[in-house]
């Protein structure tokens, strides 16, 4: 399997800044990965709109994929009580 670009939207790194350390680390470990595998067995598609997410932990990293120019593109992240509004 060919391995995909990651690139994060500004709401991505916006989110990811007000993460504390500890669990900054682990998302940033866990996006890396999409990037060797962007539909890991844990990956749910999203309903009512493309992407899919993936937990870690107690946040969410909601993301699409394109398969066309291998870029996995990270829409949002955030604890799972509010990543999914807006």
């Amino acid at each position: 399997m060919s391995r995909y670009d990651i690139e994060l939207r500004p709401a991505a790194i916006k989110a990811l800044r007000r993460i504390d350390h500890q669990d900054q680390r682990r998302i940033r470990a866990a996006i890396a990965l999409l990037g060797e595998n962007p539909r890991p067995p844990n990956a749910t598609a999203l309903q009512g709109r493309p992407g899919f997410r993936v937990r870690v932990g107690n946040y969410r990293i909601v993301y699409t994929i394109d398969d066309g120019v291998l870029l996995v593109v990270v829409i949002t992240l955030g604890h799972r009580s509010d990543v999914y509004r807006g």
